[in-house]
């Protein structure tokens, strides 16, 4: 439609015939004239007549309203369409007359005309990966430990969510809310909100702080460091996978030996709800490990 009327704007119109006025209105009735009485539309004259004679019918009558070709909307719903980039993508490879044709820009055999490099290949070259150094190291028997205050389990058991009279294990603080879904090594009792344990309290967690031991173990409380693996601590908070696959329940692993002196039993299976009491010799165990 556009390409229509820039042709038709390139043409001269006709030279229309004008009717000759017969009596000639004065300046104060002429506009009152022209808002009381429309204008009739003049009709198509004979010469307007053509190919042509349409658009320039069309044209007339856009002049007449004040505007132009360009700013008359000839938008349709049929015509709506996405956002479409104007520049086209380059197609190579589409014969010799689009100047990417034949080799399609990558010039005349080798290897790089045939694509076969393989991932950050420099032509032999030490490539860019290899060229910078390395910093640091990734250590692998880190232990990744979710905190849990004293202040949090203390708000849970003012809240009824944790009976404080049976043992608080790493499952019952998962299903109660005090720690995340994500267990990966085990849980850290941290002393933060130890003036609120008022009462005696039993925990079975992985580490535990000099602090929070020493808070919970002067309410009359007790805190024992267990050992788990990966399998079991899928055993222990998600008992009913094993039941679903139709497995056993494993039994609980050893620690390895760098661990053994920083734990105070293995962890049991299923979960426990009853504290086990410290030995003598733990007791003893105990106090010699804790820093003075």
């Amino acid at each position: 439609m556009w390409r229509r009327l820039s042709l038709v704007s390139k043409l001269k119109p006709p030279i229309l015939p004008q009717a000759p006025i017969t009596r000639p209105l004065s300046f104060a009735v002429l506009p009152l004239s022209r808002t009381l009485a429309p204008h009739p539309p003049s009709p198509t004259p004979p010469s307007a007549a053509g190919p042509y004679g349409i658009f320039w019918a069309s044209y007339g009558q856009m002049a007449g309203m004040g505007s132009s070709p360009a700013t008359v909307s000839l938008l349709k719903l049929n015509d709506l369409r996405n956002n479409v980039p104007r520049k086209k993508k380059k197609r190579k490879g589409r014969g010799i007359g689009s100047g990417k044709g034949k080799t399609a820009g990558r010039g005349h055999k080798g290897q790089k005309a045939r694509g076969t490099m393989k991932f950050g290949f420099e032509g032999g070259q030490t490539p860019l990966r290899r060229r910078l150094p390395r910093r640091g190291f990734k250590n692998p028997f880190s232990l990744t430990f979710q905190p849990v205050g004293l202040g949090k389990i203390a708000k849970h058991i003012n809240a009824g969510k944790i009976d404080s009279s049976e043992l608080i294990t790493m499952k019952t603080l998962k299903e109660t809310g005090a720690i995340g879904k994500q267990i990966k090594d085990g849980v850290r009792l941290m002393g933060r909100g130890a003036e609120h344990i008022k009462w005696p309290i039993h925990l079975e967690v992985t580490r535990v702080t000099a602090r929070a031991k020493a808070a919970v173990e002067a309410a009359g409380g007790s805190v024992r460091k267990v050992y788990y693996n990966k399998l079991g601590f899928r055993a222990l908070l998600k008992p009913e996978w094993f039941a679903k696959k139709g497995r056993l329940l494993p039994r609980a692993a050893r620690p390895p030996p760098k661990q053994r002196d920083k734990v105070d039993s293995i962890g049991r299976l299923p979960a426990p709800t009853k504290p086990i009491p410290f030995t003598a010799e733990e007791k003893a165990a105990a106090v010699a490990q804790t820093p003075a």
